[in-house]
């Protein structure tokens, strides 16, 4: 953790308080994480994969909801890990987990599906843009991800957090390169009341279908009915 700026200190409190949220939400249910859900399909459509990325101080396991979701609606579901989760590398070494994880668990040039959840979703789209994953993924949707920044990036000199300051080198570069995501089906959820994605809005994007989803928490993205529904609308 950096202790070398105040704002750091508000940051891991968000990141404790995101976790303890995650456990009471969660109860005793179970998540494998970082391994391949069993294949389940739904009759006459084939095998509909889709790989979802968490976001800052979270695990696979934090994306359990949506997983058990999805898995109960026909898809085979993968929730990657990403370590250290708590954007201390740069998100080209966080796209770069997301893509050997791919390669280790979807067959060969299959295509998937792609659900990223706030910093989950800028290493998705680092993956689709700059690592060729514009080729495999079918639809991609994100949810309360800082596509242009978040002011409370400014508050951490982490290496992955100065890349979601606003006007960042990494954002620029992304957002001047929105072709590679014009072609997939993209929808992008966010929340007018997000209180971590400073401002909210920063969550648009124009190649994107964008979805507001009125939930009263960051963290509740990834757990509430609403966004879920979302999700799975955008998937279908």
């Amino acid at each position: 953790m950096d202790r070398s700026t105040p704002g750091a200190f508000w940051i891991a409190l968000c990141g404790l308080f995101q976790l303890i949220l995650c456990g009471s939400v969660r109860g005793s249910a179970g998540v494998a994480v970082n391994r391949a859900s069993e294949p389940c399909s739904a009759p006459g459509r084939g095998v509909r994969r889709v790989v979802l990325v968490h976001g800052i101080y979270n695990s696979g396991r934090y994306m359990g909801n949506m997983k058990r979701l999805l898995k109960s609606r026909g898809w085979e579901v993968y929730a990657v890990s990403l370590k250290p989760n708590d954007a201390s590398i740069s998100f080209e070494a966080m796209a770069g987990q997301l893509d050997a994880f791919v390669r280790e668990n979807i067959p060969g040039d299959a295509k998937f599906d792609l659900v990223g959840f706030s910093m989950g979703g800028l290493v998705c789209r680092y993956y689709i843009q700059k690592m060729g994953g514009y080729k495999r993924v079918r639809r991609f949707v994100t949810l309360s991800t800082p596509n242009h920044g978040t002011i409370w990036a400014w508050l951490s000199g982490r290496s992955g957090v100065r890349e979601m300051r606003p006007g960042s080198e990494l954002l620029r570069s992304l957002n001047a390169d929105p072709e590679k995501l014009a072609p997939l089906d993209y929808t992008s959820i966010y929340t007018p009341m997000d209180l971590t994605i400073v401002p909210p809005d920063s969550s648009r994007m124009g190649v994107a279908r964008n979805v507001i989803s009125w939930v009263p928490l960051h963290a509740l993205m990834v757990w509430l009915p609403g966004p879920l529904r979302a999700v799975e609308q955008a998937l279908e």
